[in-house]
């Protein structure tokens, strides 16, 4: 049973996709996994018109290829956000997240990067970190193009893409790259679930601990593998120097207490991070643009960090 104080927009779409047969994510392939996260964001409509939409392609650090999508609002291009999608690193796509990123565009007045990296089990970890990294280096070198050769450049993403962002920020302190922001919402920070928030039976809604488990095992099978820092960034030694952070958590989330971990680690390091737990929600709640209320919500809790960060 879903908890009694769940979001009522939530509840009643959880209520149709159990009556009409939906299965979790864990219980079938890799394609039934893409098939569902595809009709879920198909419920969101079209997005807003784009002064400018260009997809190009780019060379993987294997040789492999991959999309990028730059969707440019109207009006003065104030910075660019590289946004990595969620979907556990397996499923997802930019077709998906391409009325997500038309609104954080025009909510935000930045132009947005959809980044279409390679998926697991196909393209396991470190692939999709590399493709990430290699995007933003062709974003940091194309920003004239882009908008504006001074303009600053943010990295953002939810739940795996969240994991991605968090992991490309830290890649970006070592080499020496400043990033004005990174917007991680509900985001993948850790692989240990025996947290309370991965055990909480009132959290197993859109995502569960097993879908979880069965996403880890497609990314990255190695368990041991899974402690280092482009896999789970809270293990990293030091989060001192990274970008300036805006951490979104839902309450109903599994991943809820690995997001706030790492919110309470980077401002140990002395980072300067605004953290928000949505209260009755899920996860997936932010990408439910047009469907329910608390994307808006969410999406404005990030375009004014985006301002801030942009001054």
């Amino acid at each position: 049973m879903p908890p009694a104080n769940l979001d009522p927009g939530l509840l009643a779409l959880l209520t149709q996709m159990l009556e009409s047969g939906v299965q979790p994510f864990h219980q079938g392939t890799p394609e039934a996994a893409r098939s569902l996260l595809a009709s879920l964001c198909a419920l969101s409509g079209p997005g807003p018109e784009m002064a400018r939409v260009e997809n190009t392609e780019l060379r993987g650090k294997d040789g492999g290829r991959f999309r990028v999508r730059v969707l440019t609002p109207m009006g003065t291009v104030s910075g660019i956000i590289a946004y990595y999608h969620g979907g556990g690193w397996v499923c997802g796509s930019i077709d998906d997240y391409d009325t997500l990123g038309r609104t954080l565009a025009v909510r935000t007045g930045c132009a947005v990067v959809l980044v279409d990296y390679r998926l697991a089990p196909e393209h396991r970890f470190p692939v999709p970190v590399e493709d990430c990294w290699v995007a933003l280096n062709w974003i940091l070198d194309n920003r004239a193009a882009l908008g504006g050769a001074t303009l600053p450049v943010m990295v953002a993403g939810d739940s795996a893409g969240g994991n991605l962002a968090a992991v490309v920020a830290l890649k970006a302190r070592d080499a020496g790259k400043k990033l004005a922001l990174q917007a991680l919402i509900y985001p993948v920070t850790n692989f240990d679930p025996e947290t309370a928030s991965y055990r909480n039976p009132d959290n197993q809604l859109l995502l569960t601990a097993t879908d979880m488990l069965w996403f880890w095992d497609h990314y990255l099978p190695d368990s041991a593998a899974r402690r280092h820092q482009d896999a789970s960034p809270l293990l990293a030694a030091s989060l001192a120097g990274v970008a300036p952070a805006v951490v979104i958590t839902a309450e109903h989330d599994v991943l809820r207490d690995e997001g706030e971990a790492y919110a309470g680690k980077l401002a140990a390091a002395g980072v300067s991070v605004a953290l928000k737990r949505f209260e009755r929600q899920a996860h997936g709640f932010f990408t439910m643009v047009n469907i329910l209320p608390a994307s808006g919500d969410g999406i404005g809790f990030l375009a004014d960090a985006v301002r801030a960060a942009l001054g």
